[in-house]
């Protein structure tokens, strides 16, 4: 099969798969809002990590040894840097009062916005790279000083906001949080629920997150294929991978050490790009070994835990009262 033939199969593939897992999701599983258990996350977690075990074997076998290992090491950087995410989602849903039976629908949408903000991120960076060979240190940089940022300066957890200023302007905000809708009419005119503003919320965060994640993974493969297919497998993934994990994100201690040290060797491998060639399989090697090192010292050696709870809410008396803003 020829060039342009191979790369018509494995788009349509990666679209017929994507299109049709997410209206199974939201379509036939998740017609009602109810909250995921355990068992449930943990299938769709399998069903999401089984995708992109076989997408790969599809690149292989059509593209080869080398592009499907930049895939899967795209795919697991991709999917380290999610978890960071987790933190955010766990924030947003205790800031604005997110019911268990809403957090998916919530987390659905977000991602699917998600999935438009990185295809233009992922172009944007392809097309810089292609016409100016020198943005290479300047993204090289960019992930080392966020590595920094990350192992070194300890941020302040901030709540999202609960009235964002271009929503208060245009459209009012109520405390409804048992509707299971982003807007309702009251008193003849739409309002905003809080399930809106978290929706808002995390659009928010993952374009900030998208800035690190996609030179990331550009620093393994600048095939548009790879960098966007590997991306989505390891976002659609992520919503069922929080609903199997929330309960022990407090006890990842080392997590954020292990994302700044990923961070660090991508970006000196982005660096050393148009020097020195770290063959694809080393760099997979060193991925596997840094987050595997993270996650298995935080579950061995852990700590006080310092969030991570699920958040399991009920109306409070601000709430009865029309009061969306977090306690």
């Amino acid at each position: 099969m020829t060039g342009p033939r191979v790369e018509t199969v494995l788009w349509t593939a990666f679209g017929i798969v994507v299109v049709s897992l997410m209206a199974l999701d939201l379509g036939v599983f998740h017609r009602r809002p109810r909250a995921v258990n355990l068992r449930e996350a943990a299938l769709w977690t399998g069903i999401w990590v089984s995708s992109a075990i076989l997408f790969c074997l599809g690149v292989y076998f059509l593209r080869g040894s080398k592009t499907a290992l930049e895939f899967l090491a795209g795919y697991l950087i991709e999917e380290s840097l999610s978890l960071d995410n987790m933190f955010v989602f766990v924030a947003v849903f205790q800031s604005f009062r997110v019911r268990d039976e809403h957090q998916h629908q919530v987390l659905f949408w977000g991602i699917l916005g998600a999935l438009i903000f990185r295809a233009i991120f992922i172009v944007a960076g392809t097309a810089l790279l292609a016409r100016l060979h020198w943005a290479v240190y300047v993204l090289g940089v960019v992930l080392i000083v966020t590595a920094v940022r990350i192992g070194f300066v300890r941020e302040k957890e901030k709540a999202p906001a609960a009235r964002p200023p271009v929503t208060g302007r245009l459209v009012p905000v109520v405390a409804d949080t048992d509707a299971g809708r982003f807007f309702v009419r009251r008193e003849g005119r739409l309002a905003a629920t809080p399930l809106f503003l978290a929706l808002l919320s995390i659009e928010a965060a993952d374009i900030a997150f998208a800035i690190d994640s996609v030179p990331a993974v550009l620093a393994v493969s600048r095939d548009p294929l790879v960098v966007y297919t590997s991306n989505v497998f390891a976002i659609l993934g992520l919503r069922s991978l929080y609903f199997l994990v929330v309960g022990l994100i407090g006890r990842m201690r080392y997590l954020k050490p292990g994302l700044a040290v990923l961070l660090a060797f991508v970006g000196v491998k982005m660096l050393l790009s148009e020097h020195v060639e770290i063959p694809v399989a080393v760099a997979l090697g060193v991925v596997v070994g840094i987050m595997g090192t993270a996650v298995a010292a935080s579950l061995l050696l852990p700590g006080r835990p310092e969030a991570g709870r699920r958040p399991h809410l009920e109306p409070t008396a601000r709430e009865a009262e029309g009061d969306p803003s977090p306690p």
